[in-house]
């Protein structure tokens, strides 16, 4: 399974409480934060609904 990193660029101040939600379901709560996931299905969605808070590259 294909491995990537996301990092969390951008604070999530003033944005919908899905998309504050889905960013701790990643594991991110700080800006510059790095965590690492397989790219299911799953994890490439949620990282598309906070695509402009985040920074993604494969690991």
């Amino acid at each position: 399974m294909a491995k990537i990193k996301v990092k969390k660029v951008k604070s999530a101040i003033n944005r919908t409480k899905k998309q504050k939600l889905t960013l701790e379901a990643l594991g991110l709560k700080r800006i510059g934060q790095v965590v690492e996931h397989d790219a299911t299905p799953n994890i490439l969605g949620m990282v598309k609904k906070v695509e402009h808070l985040v920074s993604v590259e494969e690991a």
